[in-house]
């Protein structure tokens, strides 16, 4: 076997020894079991330090890359053109409506035109929506779009897995 510092041949003591006994290369050992705790302990650090605001940024990059997967091929909700650059957009505003921010009903495919230059173009997206959905379920997600939530971390945790797992079977 070769020494990982000085790529001398040696023969080990132990299993999977990757560095052989000279002084510089022990410490060369010691300094990169070191970084690799650091990593590992910095990593725990940055995830103790995360809001929910930091988890709900996550959860809905998940969230608008899977509706872009399920829609995609398909045009825009509001102007019914192939969109150039995608988004998701939300018919009920994410910022204010909480409790439909992750409803795949509330979230289409829109062009990036729609979506920001015309701020969400709802009049059209309105129509669209109701006749891909239905009267029912609109009016459902009506309903239910002024009701207030508050996600936790472990939601939020776990809502940006089930859309991962989503997006993996897409």
């Amino acid at each position: 076997m070769r020494c990982r510092n000085c790529k001398e041949k040696f023969t080990s003591n132990i299993f999977l020894m990757k560095y052989c006994s000279k002084d510089e290369c022990i410490k060369k050992f010691v300094e990169s079991t070191k970084q690799k705790e650091w990593i590992v302990k910095k990593s725990k650090l940055k995830a103790d330090l995360m809001t929910v605001q930091d988890y709900v940024k996550i959860a809905q990059t998940h969230f608008n890359n899977y509706i872009r997967k399920r829609d995609e091929g398909l045009n825009c909700i509001s102007c019914d053109k192939p969109p150039l650059k995608k988004n998701a957009g939300h018919y009920y505003n994410a910022n204010n409506h909480w409790n439909v921010r992750f409803d795949e009903d509330n979230v289409h495919l829109q062009c990036e035109h729609c979506n920001t230059h015309l701020s969400g173009n709802l009049i059209n997206y309105r129509e669209n929506l109701i006749k891909k959905i239905g009267v029912k379920k609109f009016t459902q997600l009506s309903l239910i779009s002024n009701i207030t939530a508050k996600y936790s971390i472990n939601e939020l945790k776990e809502i940006t897995e089930y859309y991962k797992n989503k997006i993996k079977e897409l």
